[in-house]
């Protein structure tokens, strides 16, 4: 499985970012696809994730501000980020869950494929 990621970039706080992953629609209609967050010297964890029927999870401290959907037709999962804030600041990983994983579910050793990851730098 092939996973592309891409739209990170630098705003300042208050800003917003959609990020894209890229994958094929045999995944999208079996696999729950995550967004997972790297930042210098910490480990990868979760943010968001979306399974096959549109059921979607949000850690804490995103919900109200990242979106998480996606397009079947562009074969594309995508993270809608607003109201950034330096702490947002990481390199972001899209990846599929494993068979029957649902989104809530989401964490490192669930992860069946990366994809590459995307720098998205929030500061002024």
């Amino acid at each position: 499985v092939q996973l592309q990621a891409s739209g990170g970039g630098s705003v300042q706080p208050g800003g917003s970012l959609r990020l894209s992953c890229v994958t094929n629609r045999f995944t999208l209609e079996h696999y729950a696809i995550a967004w997972f967050r790297q930042a210098p010297g910490k480990e990868r964890k979760g943010v968001a994730s979306i399974g096959p029927t549109d059921d979607t999870y949000y850690i804490d401290s995103v919900k109200g501000r990242f979106a998480i959907s996606r397009d079947i037709d562009k074969n594309t999962v995508y993270l809608q980020m607003n109201s950034l804030k330096p702490e947002d600041t990481a390199v972001y990983f899209c990846g599929t869950l494993f068979l029957g994983i649902t989104p809530e579910r989401m964490n490192f050793d669930n992860v069946g494929n990366w994809g590459s990851g995307t720098q998205v730098t929030v500061s002024s």
